[in-house]
């Protein structure tokens, strides 16, 4: 993260617009100055979306949950009554999962230490049934921009997630007759991360990696998503900053904006060496990591 606060991003490109350098910006009333401040952030929001910036790039583990309960179902009623041992815990991230108790049953409320209502009636009455609780929608990240694809796992299975599904997958998987198998699978929905099917017998650790909205940070460290104070800082360049407060500010006011080609390219050079790149080879060969021709033992194959 650079260490130039955004005072010096904005008085530095005051300086080369030729306009007054000011002394501080975030609460100055002058309208040029309010201005540079509120470019400099559009410029931040946007290069937040530019690129996958190995500074923003982070990992989030979260482990499945359920609970094990007995209750009592009755045919045509929503409500589950008589939770034992109670229903410390339960949310309406939790689904219902048990005899007589529809697929894809979501806890609507919790109405009490032994009652919930669910989003579907019971097809049947049963007494002191088993019912597991299994949690199926997980809060994502505070910061959460975007996800990185192909980066989601069940780190205990060791298993790809199957997914981001489609609303017509999703509705195939929670509403049709074959709704389960080995593999989990998910759909980003309601600001919430979801799985299927319930897990109602382990705990799993599932994981994947994102982009952080957190582009800025105080002096202290603080993960912030603009400036707000003189005294922050970026994990952008700073002579990338400064030329794209100076596009912007030219783009804003109407003029012929001789910065935007060199902004772009300053930009390529940035993205270009955040993070490095893979050596591509014009004649790729078969890996010999694993078993192959090189490391067969020429006799006893290790017997």
């Amino acid at each position: 993260m650079s260490s130039t606060t955004a005072i010096t991003l904005i008085q530095q490109a005051a300086g080369e617009l030729g306009l007054t350098v000011p002394t501080t910006a975030v609460g100055n009333a002058n309208l040029d100055v309010v201005q540079l401040l509120a470019l400099t952030n559009a410029v931040g929001y946007e290069l937040l979306r530019k690129h996958n910036w190995q500074a923003l790039v982070k990992a989030h583990l979260f482990t499945t949950a359920y609970t094990s309960t007995t209750g009592t179902t009755t045919s045509g009623s929503a409500v589950i009554t008589g939770i034992s041992p109670n229903t410390t815990g339960l949310t309406s991230a939790y689904q219902a999962v048990g005899g007589g108790i529809n697929t894809n049953s979501q806890i609507v409320t919790v109405d009490s230490p032994s009652q919930v209502t669910i989003t579907q009636a019971a097809s049947a009455s049963n007494t002191a049934e088993t019912i597991v609780f299994a949690k199926t929608q997980y809060t994502m990240p505070t910061d959460y921009d975007r996800q990185i694809d192909y980066t989601h796992w069940d780190k205990t299975k060791h298993w790809v997630l199957m997914g981001p599904e489609t609303a017509q997958q999703w509705e195939w998987l929670v509403s049709g007759y074959i709704a389960t198998g080995p593999r989990i699978r998910y759909r980003i929905f309601g600001s919430t991360f979801q799985i299927w099917p319930p897990q109602t017998t382990v705990t799993d650790v599932l994981g994947f990696e994102y982009v952080s909205n957190a582009w800025a940070a105080s002096t202290l460290g603080v993960a912030k998503s603009s400036f707000t104070v003189d005294t922050d800082t970026c994990i952008f360049d700073d002579r990338l900053m400064v030329l794209g407060i100076k596009s912007k500010y030219y783009q804003a006011k109407g003029l012929p904006n001789s910065f935007e080609n060199e902004f772009l390219a300053w930009l390529d050079i940035a993205k270009s060496n955040d993070a490095g790149s893979a050596t591509l080879s014009m004649m790729p060969k078969v890996s010999t990591v694993l078993i192959g021709y090189n490391n067969i033992p020429e006799s006893l194959y290790g017997l």
